[in-house]
């Protein structure tokens, strides 16, 4: 029984701290189905009602005037194939650094972990015009530049959990004739699996939900992502659309909501596995 009380406490101070997040995102969601008047009066706080109603009306304004599927594609492609590349070559990093455990090893995994700690401020105008020298300013390139920035994390974690991998199961494989290539695809990958898909939801919030980066690297007359669309709702002499920002920045949360939940075991175990066993 006193346990029990002793639970009690901090399950409702989680319990406030849970309404207190997700309280801003229920105020969007309200908001985007409010008439334009409803929002930018007092009455922003209130809940929608048959005055205020405003139905799906918000939504098909923000699809058709910021042109949304065009969008929809450049965030899509941009995030899938910058955490694809982070995942393949920071794995691959990671298991190199481990197994190999030299100075080289060490002096790299240093440097990935430091990358983590620089701010990205200091950065940005030497990367815009870098990326600009390379061409990278496209959402088909960007991906090289994500992985820049994603690989501390991405080896942090993978190091951390390959280190607690039996290096018995790939000498094995080894002996039976598998090349380093297939060891690494046919043994670790299936064994990595958690902390793959941990890192793969972490890395993917991130960059679907990144406006700084893309706005300093593509060519904004051509390439807008979500969050880049979403500024463009604000009109002449400040004015901002807020009905239709509101149904954008709904449809921009909501897939990675829906990924977060459906994959959140395995971001936890990941994690966990990751920072315990390094």
């Amino acid at each position: 029984m006193a346990d029990k009380k002793k639970s009690i406490i901090p399950t409702i101070i989680l319990s406030i701290i849970s309404i207190i997040w997700i309280y801003p995102i229920v105020m969007i969601l309200f908001n985007s189905l409010k008439v334009e008047s409803a929002i930018t009066t007092s009455g922003v706080f209130q809940f929608p009602t048959s005055e205020t109603w405003n139905g799906i009306q918000n939504f098909i304004a923000s699809v058709t005037q910021m042109d949304f599927l065009k969008s929809f594609w450049y965030s899509l492609v941009i995030s899938v194939m910058s955490v694809v590349l982070i995942l393949l070559c920071c794995s691959m990093c990671a298991w190199y650094i481990v197994r190999v455990n030299g100075l080289l090893s060490k002096v790299l995994y240093y440097l990935c972990v430091f990358s983590m700690v620089v701010p990205f401020q200091m950065v940005m105008f030497t990367l815009a015009k870098t990326a600009d020298t390379l061409k990278l300013n496209n959402p088909y390139t960007i991906c090289i530049v994500y992985l820049g920035f994603g690989a501390g994390l991405a080896v942090f974690m993978f190091t951390g959990f390959v280190k607690g991998s039996p290096l018995e199961i790939e000498e094995a494989a080894m002996i039976d004739g598998c090349s380093p290539l297939q060891v690494f695809f046919k043994i670790l990958i299936p064994i990595l699996k958690p902390t793959i898909i941990s890192t793969a939801i972490l890395e993917l919030m991130w960059v679907w939900n990144d406006y700084l980066l893309p706005t300093l690297v593509l060519d904004i007359k051509k390439y807008k992502t979500i969050p880049m669309a979403i500024q463009y709702f604000r009109g002449s002499y400040g004015h901002v659309h807020m009905g239709p920002m509101m149904a954008s920045i709904m449809i921009d949360i909501i897939p990675i909501i829906v990924v977060y939940l459906v994959c959140q075991k395995y971001i936890i175990e990941g994690v966990v596995a990751g920072a315990v066993k390094g």
